[in-house]
């Protein structure tokens, strides 16, 4: 089925775990997809990956978020080719780990930028595209802590929370024009991250990395960590016409792991 038939989507952070698994899912759904990442070699890769059925035609940005002023100049070329943007979906890898009385003041400062302020600048970039079209889908994969801070990931539960609220409030001054903006609370997922958080846990308590990753698995009801995909099939839904009166709202998506309601 393609929910997503002529629509056009830019997903960021989209070579590799959750990001390209939402790119090549959008794809399939029947999107053209623009690719944003900061490796133009592994973008390339991601674009060949694309499924490409009549009609559709992907691309890719290279820009990188550690750089908030040239992200808009790249944004502000690559959208005279690439507009209207139906989608936008907002994703880059979370901060590093460490307990928050431990951090730095800079860590904040660079996590605060890399998340919300490049969230911003995309959004600013693509809402009045959208607000022309009536219809706009602005989904941002943030985390569960959003909901329950992370023991060990002071600094990124901070800047977590600061993103879902800042959608929140989008959210309420962009609905009027078709446009909705939801976040997606991955809970452990089988990427990179996770891998080296299993490894940091395992070194910290002395264990093997597959008893570390066992013991997560504990915490969960489902006894398993997520696929990339399926954090890319809950993507689908709200990027769709199906999730049109769905706005504001923080969806995890993590095995039932969150104890909160």
């Amino acid at each position: 089925m393609h929910l997503l038939q002529g629509k056009r989507a830019l997903v960021c952070g989209s070579t590799q775990g959750i990001g390209r698994a939402i790119a090549l899912h959008f794809a399939d759904l029947g999107a053209d997809v623009v690719l944003l990442a900061r490796d133009p070699t592994a973008l390339e890769v991601v674009a060949d990956q694309l499924s490409t059925e009549i009609g559709q035609q992907h691309a890719f940005i290279v820009a990188d978020y550690s750089y908030p002023d040239a992200l808009k100049q790249t944004l502000g070329e690559a959208l005279r080719d690439f507009q209207p943007l139906d989608i936008l979906v907002n994703n880059t890898g979370g901060p590093p780990g460490g307990l928050i009385k431990d951090a730095d003041a800079d860590a904040f400062l660079e996590a605060f930028s890399k998340h919300l302020i490049c969230n911003q600048i995309l959004a600013q970039s693509l809402i009045p595209g959208m607000k022309q079209a009536g219809f706009g889908r602005i989904i941002n994969i943030i985390s569960t802590s959003v909901r329950q801070p992370i023991p060990g990931l002071g600094v990124s539960n901070t800047v977590r929370g600061a993103v879902a609220s800042w959608a929140k409030t989008l959210a309420g001054e962009v609905a009027l024009f078709g446009i909705t903006v939801n976040n997606i609370l991955p809970g452990a997922t089988k990427t990179a991250r996770l891998a080296s958080i299993i490894d940091s846990n395992a070194e910290k308590f002395n264990k093997s990395a597959e008893q570390a990753a066992e013991d997560m698995q504990q915490t969960i009801p489902m006894r398993r960590f997520a696929e990339p995909v399926e954090i890319a099939q809950a993507a689908g839904f709200l990027a769709s016409d199906w999730a049109a009166y769905i706005t504001g709202v923080s969806l995890p998506v993590d095995g039932g792991r969150l104890s909160c309601i």
